[in-house]
């Protein structure tokens, strides 16, 4: 019992007398210091813009294109109004003989009742001694196989400077010669102070129309 008691001591002792092992405790590790990697990507578009960017303003072209052929809307009158229609009509001076010269009339028709119904003669001479001119007329068909003969119908008026002028109606044709479709032959006669004929114009012929309706 003794002898128990002293091995249980010596085995006491012993285990008193060695270093206790150190008791590890878990240490948590630092923490890793965080790596930065800076990239630089070139961008390869446009970014896009920002939602409250003003849109921009609309680019407006205009082409302007040559036409290559006129529009129906503004194509040309089919037919132009004559030039110079009211213009007085010259007669050529040889008619004149020399004695008359800047002889006109207001047209190439006179008619019984169609408007206008009458043709203005204006005559000039510069013979000093013609102070009046007559006017002498005659209506022949249109093959001219039937002439009148000629009708004095009166003295032209006078505008001073040698200048003479008359407004020749249709109704003005003596009704006994009057012929539908016809031609108004005409003769200018210069007078003197005297009443006396000093010279006149060639007879003109087919030159007027006289018609009882429009030609």
């Amino acid at each position: 019992m003794k002898k128990i008691a002293i091995l249980f001591l010596a085995v006491a002792l012993a285990a008193c007398g060695a270093p206790a092992a150190p008791t590890e405790q878990a240490v948590a590790p630092e923490p890793a210091e965080p790596v930065v990697v800076t990239v630089v990507v070139e961008p390869t578009q446009a970014p896009a813009e920002p939602a409250t960017a003003v849109p921009a303003e609309p680019v407006v072209v205009t082409v302007v294109v040559e036409a290559t052929q006129v529009p129906a809307a503004v194509a040309p009158p089919t037919e132009a109004p004559a030039a110079g229609a009211d213009a007085p009509i010259a007669l050529d001076n040889a008619l004149g003989k020399g004695v008359f010269t800047n002889m006109t009339m207001s047209s190439d028709n006179v008619t019984l009742r169609c408007f206008p119904r009458d043709i203005t003669f204006n005559i000039t001479t510069s013979n000093n001694a013609i102070v009046d001119a007559l006017f002498y007329y005659r209506i022949a068909d249109i093959d001219r196989l039937y002439p009148s003969e000629w009708k004095n119908f009166g003295k032209m008026t006078a505008n001073g400077g040698g200048n003479f002028t008359l407004a020749f109606k249709g109704e003005d044709v003596n009704p006994d010669v009057r012929i539908d479709g016809g031609w108004l032959d005409f003769q200018f006669v210069g007078l003197a102070k005297s009443g006396d004929v000093v010279d006149r114009s060639q007879k003109i012929e087919s030159l007027v129309k006289y018609t009882f309706d429009c030609p």
